[in-house]
């Protein structure tokens, strides 16, 4: 997939990023569900079955958006995270499997005893 985002947009207050695509497509993306998905290392980690379940974020939010050539942006988190790249190909994917993604999060973190406030 090549498409390119004809806009992003941070909504602070709500802690969501708003991304609009050339082929029409637009997600609203909650920072929590962005950081907890992060494309870093720390997070995917290093191979497979390495990845890490990050926990306790409801309440981040976005301090800075940083441009990375013509492929991607730097999303800067107020938890100190900041080693992701997210690319046009990856902001797409979680937009466009948002609902699964955040459904096997949520499996997770039972399966894990951990519960998000309410």
């Amino acid at each position: 997939m090549n498409t390119h985002p004809t806009e992003i947009k941070l909504h602070q207050a709500s802690r969501v990023l708003e991304v609009a695509f050339e082929d029409g497509a637009r997600f609203q993306l909650p920072c929590e569900y962005l950081r907890v998905f992060s494309p870093s290392a720390e997070v995917r980690g290093h191979g497979p079955g390495g990845a890490t379940l990050v926990i306790d974020k409801e309440t981040v939010n976005i301090s800075a958006i940083e441009p990375v050539g013509h492929y991607a942006v730097k999303l800067v988190f107020d938890d100190g995270h900041s080693t992701g790249l997210y690319s046009w190909n990856i902001l797409y994917d979680l937009g466009a499997n948002q609902e699964r993604n955040w459904r096997d999060y949520l499996r997770r973190l039972a399966e894990a005893g951990h519960q998000r406030p309410t």
